[in-house]
């Protein structure tokens, strides 16, 4: 056989064969709903995010050393992002008010070709329980169920790049808020860790970029409590912090 014909016979077995993805794990937090969550990996980082493994993979050997990593990778599916058959080029970044696009492959937007996402992780303890090991990491960006395809280590000296350049996302990156709340909302009975929690996920100002309506009063679901506010320039007022539904 010639040459040729030998290397095209061998790429042909490797040509528009499936990958299938297994879930290997789901992410718990207390992230019921998409509207709060970072947008960026470490934005929650007060924020804990447990890592259960399916049955099938809950061999404590396939762990074995990962707790001498302080940071991991999250290979993930964007599980409430509409999947079609058809795609866009172009996305609308909600960090540049919702009216410019831009390359879908420039974005991190969830409307993607594949619903993949990636997320680097801060891995803070290693749990032994009735599911086996669990993984609890902090600064996910993940919503509660999310599954998770594949864990990777991450590596200080060849994954972070000091001249990194962060292209239009440079002129959003600065969007903190004051977060002020009424002193009564401190003896609700609200676990410590949860108001912690809740503080944090508002400073980041959850809101779409193109809403600045000072009287609009928004409201956000997480681990079980539903919280009213409104935000007038970059303060963020509490109105109320009550029991939901949404668990």
């Amino acid at each position: 056989m010639h040459f040729f014909q030998k290397k095209r016979t061998f790429a042909a077995k490797f040509e528009k064969k499936p990958m299938n993805l297994h879930q290997i794990a789901v992410a718990r937090n207390g992230f019921c709903d998409k509207f709060g969550i970072p947008r960026q990996s470490r934005e929650g980082s007060v924020i804990e995010t447990r890592i259960v493994f399916e049955p099938a993979f809950r061999n404590p050997d396939a762990i074995r050393g990962i707790e001498g990593f302080s940071h991991l990778w999250l290979l993930w599916g964007f599980s409430e992002a509409a999947v079609g058959e058809s795609w866009k080029a172009t996305v609308r970044p909600p960090r540049l008010g919702g009216n410019k696009r831009m390359g879908v492959f420039a974005t991190r937007s969830p409307f993607r070709p594949n619903p993949i996402g990636l997320t680097s992780v801060k891995l803070l303890r290693v749990e032994a329980t009735t599911e086996g090991p669990v993984l609890v990491v902090s600064g996910a960006d993940l919503l509660d169920g999310t599954p998770i395809y594949d864990i990777k280590p991450y590596l200080r000296y060849s994954d972070s790049h000091a001249d990194a350049v962060d292209g239009f996302a440079e002129e959003t990156k600065d969007y903190r808020l004051e977060v002020v709340s009424p002193e009564m909302l401190e003896n609700m009975g609200i676990p410590e860790t949860v108001y912690a929690e809740i503080r944090e996920i508002l400073s980041q100002d959850p809101r779409p970029a193109y809403q600045d309506n000072p009287e609009r009063i928004y409201k956000l679901d997480y681990a079980g409590y539903r919280i009213a506010f409104k935000v007038n320039k970059n303060r963020l007022y509490i109105l109320n912090i009550t029991k939901s539904d949404t668990k």
